[in-house]
């Protein structure tokens, strides 16, 4: 196995077949990213360190972060806070991207020097549509290249941008990326973070610089399962990241629950994508990080990591919605399923209590094969059991849990 679009330098590339990401070794890794969007702007590095051992002990190697941090006052006086970071320095001085006060990003320098630390890899969003009349198409180069030749020599770094999902804003990120090829003599990874539209494929898929898509869908559930898959398809192949759905705790008025936030990391999986959480006063109330660090929804995400990632070749995942012969639950939210490219495992996740049927016939090889059923929202494992080949095998969801992982594999 090696890796492809890659520098040495870069401690994260792209596999062969364009479908999940690598280490400088070739390794596949498992992108499981958090939302930390104010971690440079907020927070000192005494405080930023117990949050970033946390998500590593949690499972998190991702990490989503504005450079600038986001809802400023000038976009938003009553949700806004001040164009400064903690210490009360600016990213530019009198708002010009071409004139960057070192203070600031001596400050991003520690910042990301913790993340080195803790096995975190950043992605940095450089650009976001409210700095359009800061950061124009004539500035945009230049910035972009000066931010890239800073940290050209960091491994733990991703570029981001987050215009609209209009022809109105290709220019611009045109002329950011180029600006970070050349700073960066294409060291790190770029990508487009839409905000808010939901996909970066929609506008920006065919660009030569676009690593991977980025898929934004907030609090609409229903569209991440059909919109990553739809992104999965595309040519060329490209990895995808549901980089921003629902967020953990009160959104919008109405609490997100850790059963929603779990249900969102799965859909996403079976997609053949790659998700990022979230907690909502991780951007709200980031000063308030003691209550949010260990939210129900983050500890979910640990035993996702931990059951995804114990599954072998999990990179070898196929998306299979044809496994289903048939399905019975609540509510009718999706029941989905995939499978390991040559049949020796099959995946199932029931959303919800209900049934599944599921196709064993040119799914799963082998003379037998083997069945676990595991709660999402444990761990819990049923007893393994171990059945002759036939045709079809149904689950129904155990009493009490609210939804089901199903695992087959064939046997020797």
């Amino acid at each position: 196995m090696r890796c492809i679009r890659m520098k040495p330098i870069s401690a994260i590339g792209i596999s062969d077949n364009g479908r999940y990401f690598v280490d400088r070794q070739g390794s596949p890794i498992f992108w499981l990213g958090d939302t930390l969007w104010e971690l440079f702007r907020c927070f000192t590095p005494e405080t930023a360190l117990p949050i970033l051992r946390n998500r590593q002990a949690k499972g998190f190697n991702i990490i989503l972060i504005m450079l600038t941090g986001v809802d400023h006052v000038h976009v938003n006086p009553e949700l806004g806070k001040p164009f400064v970071n903690i210490r009360g320095d600016a990213p530019w001085v009198n708002g010009d991207p071409l004139n960057p006060d070192e203070r600031y990003f001596q400050h991003i320098d520690t910042m990301i020097r913790l993340g080195e630390q803790t096995g975190q890899i950043f992605v940095v969003g450089i650009y976001h549509q409210w700095h359009r009349d800061l950061i124009t198409l004539s500035k945009a180069r230049p910035w972009a290249r000066w931010i890239a030749e800073r940290y050209r020599d960091v491994p733990n770094l991703i570029w981001s941008m987050y215009p609209r999902a209009e022809p109105d804003y290709v220019p611009v990120c045109r002329e950011l990326a180029a600006g970070l090829q050349e700073g960066d003599q294409g060291t790190h990874l770029i990508s487009v973070h839409p905000d808010p539209s939901v996909a970066s494929s929609s506008f920006m898929h065919t660009e030569p610089w676009l690593a991977f898509n980025m898929i934004q869908t907030c609090i609409d559930y229903e569209q991440i399962y059909d919109t990553v898959t739809a992104d999965y398809n595309r040519i060329p192949v490209k990895p995808v990241i549901m980089a921003e759905g629902g967020y953990e705790g009160v959104e919008f008025g109405r609490l997100q629950t850790a059963y929603e936030i779990r249900q969102q990391a799965y859909w996403t999986q079976f997609a053949g994508g790659y998700h990022v959480y979230g907690h909502n006063d991780a951007w709200i109330n980031p000063e308030r990080w003691q209550e949010w660090i260990d939210a129900p929804g983050a500890q979910d995400m640990q035993r996702f990591r931990e059951i995804i990632t114990a599954i072998d070749d999990w990179w070898d995942f196929v998306p299979d919605p044809c496994l289903i012969m048939a399905e019975a639950s609540s509510e009718g939210q999706p029941t989905v399923a995939g499978r390991a490219t040559d049949g020796r495992w099959i995946l199932a996740y029931l959303s919800e209590p209900g049934t599944v049927t599921l196709r064993l016939t040119d799914a799963v090889s082998g003379s037998r094969y083997r069945v676990e059923v595991i709660n999402p929202a444990t761990g819990e494992k049923l007893p393994a059991m171990e059945y002759f080949p036939q045709v079809a095998h149904t689950v129904t969801t155990p009493v009490g849990w609210q939804d089901t992982l199903i695992y087959i594999e064939a046997s020797p």
